[in-house]
């Protein structure tokens, strides 16, 4: 899909009521601020706005957060009996959110994913999954991101929550696609979790108005013939710059795959992707085993999909330790450079590039 790299929109695009809806970030009927395609925006600054938004047309709607509310001072002061924050427990503000989904409500629960995915995965398992509440988890440090060390990053999280049943699981890149993953979740029955990024400067990478978001539908942010790369979260954009650079230095036409939503994945995009490639990149800022690479294996398999290379991109069985992001993909085999060759590899179709599964392996 073609992306306008060159136009500058006004913030209230996007519609509420649709199930498959163009991204836009919620607002005022008039625009009173513009950004440009590229640019940075704070996926928290949309998910505080949304969530201000939307408490205005579901007066079941509470937010709550483990004492990192920050960014929901909107929906705080606006809507103060409907807000919760518990302090840093995790566990508690789980329980308290599936209570309150018992009694016919629409809890958010906002904080960081390291913490939400793992000290609260018996609370998320039981008292969510297992009644099938609509609770949305929300949260940020997905990935190797924040440069918090290894205590601080959630690696391990997709593998986590795809496993548990009736979870829809979505990992989101653009900031103004968080508003419409959400509006779309007002009208869910069970949970979903939306894994971030920092949430602070998330690039846009789409253009308001250019992609359908539909949750459980991935997106084509770019059309190619030779080979199809997958990403999902921060590392679509790295997708899309490897994209370019594999056309400019390389005369290689690459297709770029948001694969936003993990659970239910989209097999059909694959089984097309697979039949109109027939090579794969996966690349992921995530544990290289139990995320997307592991999902898109999956349909590979039961399908009986025939390709002529895969390789799979991302973090290592190790602990990543402290640095910047761009710093730790490089150094964990998953930056740009390593997706740009791992494309290469598999497009010139060498025996031992397909066998590699990446460094990750």
């Amino acid at each position: 899909m073609a992306i306008n790299t060159a136009s500058s929109v006004p913030t209230n695009t996007g519609s509420a009521d649709s199930s498959a809806a163009t991204a836009g970030i919620p607002g005022d009927p008039e625009p009173t601020t513009s950004f440009t395609f590229g640019e940075l925006l704070s996926s928290r600054t949309v998910i505080g706005q949304t969530l201000k938004e939307l408490g205005e047309t579901h007066d079941n709607l509470w937010v709550l957060t483990p004492d990192i509310g920050a960014t929901l001072v909107e929906f705080r002061d606006t809507y103060p009996d409907r807000f919760v924050d518990v302090g840093l427990s995790e566990q508690a503000c789980v329980g308290i959110a599936a209570g309150l989904a018992n009694e016919g409500n629409i809890p958010v629960v906002s904080g960081m994913l390291p913490f939400l995915s793992m000290r609260a995965l018996e609370q998320v398992r039981s008292d969510i999954c297992y009644p099938n509440l609509p609770v949305k988890i929300v949260g940020t440090h997905g990935g190797l991101v924040g440069n918090g060390g290894s205590t601080h990053y959630a690696v391990e999280d997709l593998g986590l929550m795809t496993s548990l049943v009736n979870m829809t699981v979505t990992s989101i890149g653009d900031p103004l696609m968080v508003g419409e993953v959400l509006r779309q979740s007002m009208s869910m029955t069970g949970p979903l979790y939306i894994r971030l990024a920092v949430g602070k400067k998330d690039k846009v990478i789409y253009e308001p108005g250019s992609v359908a978001v539909e949750i459980g539908k991935g997106i084509t942010a770019r059309e190619g013939t030779d080979l199809t790369l997958f990403a999902h979260g921060e590392t679509v954009s790295q997708a899309l710059e490897a994209a370019e650079v594999l056309a400019a230095e390389h005369g290689i036409d690459a297709r770029v795959v948001d694969m936003f939503t993990l659970k239910p994945i989209d097999a059909d995009l694959i089984q097309r992707c697979a039949e109109e490639t027939g090579r794969f990149v996966v690349v992921e800022d995530h544990l290289a085993y139990g995320g997307l690479a592991s999902q898109v294996s999956d349909v590979i398999a039961d399908r009986g999909l025939r390709l002529e290379g895969f390789r799979r991109l991302g973090i290592p069985q190790v602990f990543a330790g402290f640095g910047e992001d761009t710093e730790l993909r490089d150094k964990h085999g998953y930056g740009l450079q390593a997706t740009v060759d791992a494309a290469l590899a598999v497009t010139e179709n060498r025996p031992s590039a397909c066998a590699n599964q990446g460094s990750a392996a």
